[in-house]
């Protein structure tokens, strides 16, 4: 059976290249097929590292009824989320309002060949599963109903879409102040598992967002619970499973609330991350376990997910121990890490030439005469300019190296002219036409680390990012003042404002 993934570079699509499926990439060939044959669409969001993608990969997507039904009725579409973040933001945005919750990969849509989503779920199996049907029956209902019923289904779609970008958007602004951080403090402590640390029930993921929120609001309140939450929690994923004793890093989330049972995964921002949130910890504490386990986490990295300067997006530990690694290089992905490495060269400066080389690795790879990319071939997203400009910014810092602080500024001012808008932010200068949020869903908001890059810089240069970071603050401040764990950099990034303001 051939398919349309020939050209295509992923590593994840081209594990479809021999699928019994007829996949397209997404483009302008599956989308005016869809149009021209008045088919709808079935777009499948994953990426190499998810465990449920492997198990549709080797179960749905080879039954032969399944493929068949997808070959005649409909076009399929197979999009890398880390290649096309866009694509993976949007959909799941769709999915949230069909489904009234979160989900993670895969993504499953189905679309009429004008792009109105009619039906959205996560995992599809060839048994039913809760309230989703197995995929053969699914198939040939929404084949049916769309050839007998096709006005009903796309005025669904029409609505989904007009939450997603409305016309005649109402602002519902609110004074900011520091209550704030009693909000903070209160809701943190109601949410706060007592027994293993951490948030939420299980799948029990690491919240490292919330948990840096909760330290920058001791570091202003001087408020001991909260720093008593992270070190306790911080100590508790360290010595459990959830943490890799044997070769370092952490696992995606843990099947257990006490941090057992973890995934295979790690994801080179999740440990990017919490090395530096395990810094912080050593910074406030002065306790060589902290910095011992941030080191080990960047260690892991270096030697398993990364080479000749390049660090790759996700890994998965196999059964004999050994790591499959899939080596996508990602702008907004490389730059956590290379943030972490310079604020661990400030305890060894073995970190220091690593993380200097693999900027310099991707400035030369992904920012060719100033022009940005997400990957090699696709162009940039918010969440490149932001982590790269802050990655600039702490290089700077601590290289003292003039040139990055340029870099820096050029990729904020180059940000600021593409995505900006009177406070909002657009995720993609793409076909899908996506704003960001302030949520930290997979990893911490792009928007608000953009804000964050200007409020950094702002005392550097003479350039003055005031009124940007002002007008995006105003446009979130009801959300931010009422739930402010549910935004946590966003949050953070309102202390930071709130505290030069007094």
């Amino acid at each position: 059976m051939s398919n349309y993934l020939n050209n295509e570079t992923s590593f994840y699509l081209n594990e479809y290249l021999n699928s019994v499926i007829n996949w397209y990439p997404w483009g302008e060939e599956a989308l005016e097929r869809a149009k021209r044959e008045k088919k709808p669409i079935f777009l499948s969001i994953g990426y190499s590292g998810s465990q449920k993608c492997k198990v549709m990969k080797e179960e749905s997507f080879i039954t032969l009824n399944i493929a068949n039904l997808l070959n005649q009725n409909f076009i399929s579409i197979k999009v890398d989320r880390d290649e096309r973040t866009d694509i993976d933001k949007y959909y799941k945005q769709i999915y949230k309002l069909m489904n009234g919750q979160n989900c993670s990969s895969p993504v499953s849509v189905f679309l009429s060949e004008d792009l109105e989503p009619f039906y959205s779920a996560s995992y599809i199996g060839t048994t039913p599963q809760g309230n989703v049907l197995d995929f053969e029956t699914l198939l040939n209902t929404i084949s049916q109903k769309y050839s007998e019923d096709k006005e009903t289904m796309t005025q669904k779609g029409e609505e989904v879409l007009s939450y997603i970008n409305p016309r005649n958007e109402s602002i519902e602004a609110t004074r900011v102040h520091m209550d704030i951080t009693k909000t903070i403090t209160t809701h943190a402590l109601n949410l706060y598992d007592n027994v293993d640390g951490g948030f939420g029930d299980t799948p029990k993921f690491l919240n490292i967002s919330t948990l840096d929120l909760l330290l920058n609001t001791y570091q202003i309140t001087q408020n001991k619970e909260l720093l008593s939450m992270v070190i306790f929690t911080l100590k508790k994923m360290a010595n459990s499973e959830i943490y890799d004793s044997k070769d370092g890093g952490f696992f995606r989330y843990s099947s257990s609330k006490n941090w057992q049972l973890p995934s295979v995964e790690k994801l080179s921002y999740d440990n990017a991350n919490i090395a530096s949130l395990y810094l912080k910890a050593y910074e406030i504490t002065k306790d060589d376990f902290y910095k011992k386990i941030a080191f080990e986490t960047l260690d892991f990295m270096i030697e398993k997910m990364s080479d000749n300067n390049n660090f790759y997006s996700n890994s998965i530990k196999k059964s004999d121990d050994s790591y499959f690694v899939d080596k996508k290089v990602v702008t907004s992905f490389s730059a956590m890490m290379i943030e972490a490495l310079f604020l661990a060269s400030q305890y060894d400066n073995i970190y220091k030439s690593i993380a200097t080389n693999t900027l310099e690795t991707i400035l030369d790879k992904n920012y060719p005469n100033q022009q940005l990319k997400h990957v090699h071939n696709i162009n940039a997203f918010l969440e490149d300019y932001a982590y790269l400009g802050v990655a600039l910014l702490t290089a700077h810092d601590i290289t003292k190296n003039s040139k990055y602080i340029i870099l820096a500024e050029n990729i904020l001012n180059q940000a600021i002219e593409r995505f900006y808008e009177n406070g909002r932010w657009r995720f993609a200068n793409s076909d899908i036409p996506i704003y960001d949020d302030i949520y930290d869903l997979t990893y911490p908001s792009p928007m608000a680390t953009i804000l964050l890059l200007a409020q950094q810089i702002s005392s550097k240069i003479d350039s003055d990012y005031s009124q940007i970071i002002f007008k995006t603050i105003e446009r979130n401040s009801y959300a931010l003042m009422r739930q402010p764990l549910s935004s946590p950099k966003m949050s953070k990034i309102l202390l930071k404002y709130l505290k030069k303001m007094i």
